[in-house]
Formats: structure tokens, sequence, C-alpha cells
């Protein structure tokens, strides 16, 4: 079968760095170590596993960012990595085999989503992790133990290759069933709503105190539509620079937008807060090393979707005294001004994924809260923008490269088209 995959070569990354700096197209050509390949379906792993035709597969900002070679060579991240490896672990799609060992949970004819995570479970380690019987899959301990190959995830591991392919494999616990009310668009959308839904749930904001989210990409939107969803008289604030993007969150329940530079954003925060700015050097010139504005009042929980050292550090500025900047973006680190962070006592908290999630005292998957919520009324599909064959998966990317100028917001590949 076709699949997109990623290859560990030093000579190609070198070669794709370098010449990436003037033609960004080289990310995408013969040349860069991804590409479309032919290999065979993998054996289901053991017998509690499934086999699932892939009828949607959303492109992630991490699939983006690791074509385009953007992360840093020190992540640590890498040691929980193995290659070669198919991309894609935002999916949906329709059961097609399930062992012997999986028949009670799983039929063939399904549709079903992925809950891409290779924790204690899919390795068929006994005794669970501390982690994983918690419900938080992302921490798992064991993501180089078992009987798989490191990897966190389908979509980075060797043994199990991801959703950019005909069909994927899956452990049974790794796969939630579809309603017949929710189309595959919205089912696509479960991994990143799942996402923002984790981010809002590790702060919640308080009655009455306005949020901001930082940045209006997929995870950015689908935070408004939580926040709005759950804490419906929250005020929300976006920082967003798209027309598309904007629009959207509007739709979705955003009240005010802000955007420009650093020291605009801050500025418009304390306007809409009614928080004092502080300036630098107070009562000396300005200078362009006077430094940023910042603010001992403005919101409660800012979410960052972006992660970036400007947005944390922005993010610190507007938070209020005891408030909260929630880091679920990844950007290459960089120094950053964060004497606010001791001074005001701000909480920054990281947000990993997805787990097992509680509202209102009720503990579920949060891929089980999202399709629930979906039964009930939610819908993002406006998200999906553009839908690519998986052959036409050097144009996908290029529209995602350039979601300024294509209005991109969601991008998915369908490997069963062409």
């Amino acid at each position: 079968m076709k699949a997109l995959q990623f290859h560990y070569s030093l000579a190609r990354l070198a070669a794709t760095k370098i010449f990436g700096v003037f033609n960004p197209n080289i990310h995408t050509s013969a040349i860069a170590p991804i590409r479309l390949d032919d290999i065979e379906e993998i054996e289901l792993p053991a017998d509690d596993w499934v086999r699932v035709r892939t009828d949607l597969a959303g492109v992630c900002g991490s699939d983006l960012k690791e074509v385009m070679l953007n992360g840093a060579l020190d992540n640590p991240l890498t040691s929980l990595i193995s290659f070669p490896h198919v991309l894609g672990h935002e999916a949906m799609g329709t059961v097609e085999e399930v062992g012997p060992g999986a028949v009670d949970d799983h039929s063939v004819g399904d549709r079903v989503i992925l809950n891409p995570w290779l924790s204690c479970a899919p390795r068929g380690i006994d005794p669970m992790c501390s982690a994983c019987i918690d419900g938080d899959y992302t921490l798992c301990r064991n993501f180089d133990g078992g009987r798989l190959p490191t990897g966190i995830h389908v979509g980075n591991n060797a043994g199990v290759p991801g959703a950019f392919a005909r069909s994927f494999v899956a452990h049974r616990s790794q796969l939630i069933r579809v309603p017949d009310c929710v189309s595959d668009e919205a089912a696509v959308l479960a991994d990143p709503f799942a996402v923002s839904l984790h981010s809002v749930l590790r702060r919640p904001p308080s009655p009455g105190e306005p949020v901001l989210i930082y940045g209006l990409g997929t995870l950015g939107l689908c935070a408004v539509a939580a926040v709005k969803r759950l804490y419906p008289d929250t005020p929300i604030y976006c920082v967003g620079r798209h027309p598309q993007q904007i629009a959207l969150a509007r739709k979705l329940g955003a009240d005010e937008f802000v955007s420009g530079t650093p020291k605009e954003i801050i500025e418009r925060i304390a306007e809409l807060t009614g928080a004092k700015i502080m300036t630098p050097w107070n009562g000396l010139p300005r200078t362009p090393w006077n430094g940023l504005p910042w603010m001992l009042d403005g919101v409660g929980v800012v979410y960052d979707t972006v992660g970036s050292p400007e947005t944390v550090e922005i993010g610190i500025r507007v938070a209020k005294t005891h408030g909260s900047v929630v880091v679920s973006g990844v950007e290459a680190p960089k120094r950053f001004e964060w004497t606010p962070i001791y001074f005001k006592e701000v909480d920054i908290t990281g947000s990993n994924a997805f787990a097992v999630e509680e509202i209102d005292g009720v503990r579920k998957h949060a891929m089980q809260w999202y399709v629930e919520m979906c039964e009930d009324g939610l819908d993002v599909t406006d998200l999906v923008t553009h839908r690519f064959a998986l052959t036409d998966w050097r144009e996908a990317f290029a529209t995602l490269m350039n979601k300024g100028k294509t209005g991109a917001l969601k991008i998915v590949l369908d490997p069963q088209a062409g």
C-alpha cells in the first residue's frame, strides 16, 4: 500500500535543511527525508488488535513541523521516536479486521476514531504504570517498552504505521466508536478538539474572568469551542492573524480579537481588562531596549496554542497575578524575559495532548466527551477547509504552509481517493 513515510537520513536532513532556506518546496521534493513509499500492510501485533481502513486523516501541526524540519536538534522527544515511520495520527476509519481478542469490543464495519497513544495496554504491559492506571496515557512510563518499538504514538513509531496510508492497526483500547449521526469530517477532528479540551480542563476559567486564547489555528479554534461549551459566560479574547481564523472564532463564540506587535497586543489586553499598564524604565525616554509593558491585573488564564518564546512571554505579561498560562503549542526554544513569572506568581502549565477527563464529576476519555458533545449539537466541521487524496500530499502540505493565502485551517487526507 502507499504510505507517507519519514526516513532518518543525516545526508537528506542536512541537504533539506540547507536548501530549504532558499526554497521551501525542497521539503516535499525527492531530496527530502519524507516520501510516498510502497509498503506491506503489517500483521496485527497481537490478537487484541484491530485493522482499520483510513477514511480520513488530519494533517497535524506536528506533521507539518516534521516535514519542514522545524524542530530543535536536541529536542528531548527524539529519544521516544523510531525510524522509519509512517506519519499520521489524527484519524477515523472503518474496521476491516478484528483480532480474536478484540471481538467483544469491535466489529467489522464499525466507524471508529483513533486514540493514537501507544501506552501500556497497546504494548501488552501488565501491570500498567501508575499514569496509565490514572488514565493519563500521554504520561505513560513505558513508551520504549513492551512488544512495540520506541515511539509515543501511532505516526512516530517504526512498528505501528500511521494513518497516512490505506489502513492502520490499533489496539482495541485505542478505538472509539463513531455514532451514525456524527459525520466523518466531525470524527476526524476528535484529536485536536480533545487536545484543546484537555488544556481548558487543566486550568479552567474562574467565573466572570476573561481568558485569552493565543493562536487561532486548529487548536486555538477548538479551544474557543471548548470554553464556550463548558463555560458559556466566560469572555473569550483571541490573538489571531488571518481573516478566516477570526471569522470562524467569532462564529464559535469568541468575543474580542487582538493582533499587531507584542506591545500592541499587551496594550489592547490592558484596555479590555481595565488593567494598569506598567512600562520598564518608567519616566525615561523610550528606546528599543526599554522592554515590553506588562500588568498586574489582566486575564485569568492564557491558553497558548503556539508555544513560541514570544507568545509565552506575552502570556505571562498579560496574565493577572496568580493567573495561569497553559502551553499546548510547541516551537523551538530561545531566551525570553520571564521575570513576571516569579513576581506575579504566574502558574505556567504544560498541556500534553489528552487523557481521561473529568467534567461535572464524571470521568471519560476526552475523545468520548467530544463524540457526545457532537451528538448534542457541537459542530466544529467548518475547520475542515481542504481535502486531498494521499497521492496529492505535496499539494496538501504546500496549502498548509501558505495558509495566509490559501485560507487553510484543517487539511485532511483521503487515502481511499485517487
